[in-house]
């Protein structure tokens, strides 16, 4: 039997990460910060320690790592912004193999002002263990920040888009540690209780190759209601709401669509799961009589990852799909709006195919000719 590729790929995510994720972090907020340990400065004057009185703020980074770059230039802002109160340290690791330190340095002179603090290369595999897998940050991906506060101690660890919000706290002491080291810890076992609710629900799940196979989605979903029943935070965390989605659309569409809705502007210790909405309806559009609500539910769904990531999503791909999406809602006139924003904007990038234009250009064509 084969669960929906979204379920595969939350199994994916959970087999690789169980193991840590079920052990305490030997780093935590409030522990003090590990030691810069860095090959070589590439920009900025070297920095040697964290100095008492000082705030810091740590970014992994990467030269292949798209939102890593979509960060950079807001990292700068910040730079500027808090000049004489906020160092900001750029290390940049997981580099591929056939990136030598020339590569490196080429691309941090590229970005110029973009990348406007200090940079650094990892010293070996030390900044990796110290600092990422040391915190048991969630798939130990970036990119990934860390701030140290004025005492020299770890205060946050998160996406570098919050920062924004967290660094004036933190430099105007009004950031309690005790409260944030709480709230990850939450977050933490609410994880955890996810990826366990996978295994206790993979029996329900139907098999992807065979249309007439849908799975049990009535019992999934009383199973899901008896976990939300134990811990409501659950409710849109991940896996939960993957299988829950998925098998209201099988059981009571405009059911999935009200869930739906809420899913869109809900986060949980994630983002809200944009990609779970408009991922099953594509999944199952094909085997099952779904009505025009959850397509426009859909493409709402893609316009929100767009709006949310437009630096580092596949902006054409989501445009021409929620176009799709307004075809099957037999909506004409947002979907040639939508197919006309995804040519506009394949054309914007760099580089793009004959073959996609062509195939774009074929869909607004026939959503014209409606």
């Amino acid at each position: 039997m084969r669960p929906n590729f979204l379920l595969l790929l939350l199994l994916f995510i959970t087999t690789i990460t169980n193991g840590q994720e079920a052990q305490s972090p030997s780093l935590n907020i409030g522990d003090p910060a590990p030691p810069l340990r860095v090959r070589e400065w590439l920009k900025g004057a070297p920095i040697q320690k964290f100095e008492k009185g000082n705030v810091y703020v740590v970014e992994f980074w990467a030269t292949w790592c798209k939102p890593c770059k979509a960060a950079m230039p807001h990292l700068s802002a910040l730079a500027n912004e808090y000049k004489n109160k906020v160092t900001i340290i750029g290390i940049d690791i997981y580099e591929n193999k056939n990136t030598s330190l020339e590569k490196v340095k080429a691309f941090v002179d590229s970005m110029g002002s973009r990348m406007d603090y200090h940079v650094a290369t990892q010293d070996s595999n030390f900044m990796v263990a110290d600092w990422l897998e040391a915190s048991r940050v969630k798939d130990n991906g970036i990119p990934r920040t860390f701030v140290i506060n004025a005492e020299g101690k770890l205060a946050w660890v998160g996406h570098p888009k919050y920062l924004a919000e967290v660094l004036p706290k933190i430099v105007n002491n009004d950031w309690d540690i005790k409260e944030a080291l709480a709230k990850r810890n939450l977050y933490r076992h609410l994880d955890e209780l996810d990826k366990e609710a996978y295994y206790e629900l993979l029996r329900y799940m139907g098999n992807s190759e065979k249309p007439d196979d849908l799975g049990k989605p009535d019992s999934a979903l009383l199973l899901i209601n008896e976990m939300v029943r134990k811990e409501p935070k659950l409710k849109y965390a991940s896996t939960i709401s993957a299988i829950t989605f998925s098998s209201l659309l099988k059981t009571n569409p405009h059911k999935a669509y009200e869930y739906g809705k809420v899913m869109l502007v809900t986060s949980t210790y994630d983002d809200p799961n944009y990609h779970i909405i408009f991922g099953n309806i594509k999944e199952y559009s094909n085997k099952l009589n779904l009505p025009a609500e959850i397509y426009e539910l859909g493409a709402e769904a893609h316009q929100a990852i767009i709006d949310q990531y437009p630096e580092t999503v596949d902006v054409p791909k989501h445009y021409h799909e929620m176009a799709g999406f307004y075809w099957h809602a037999n909506n004409k006139l947002k979907a040639i709006e939508a197919e006309q924003k995804a040519i506009e904007a394949l054309k914007n990038k760099k580089n793009f195919s004959a073959k996609e234009i062509a195939a774009f250009e074929s869909g607004l064509q026939q959503y014209k000719n409606m």
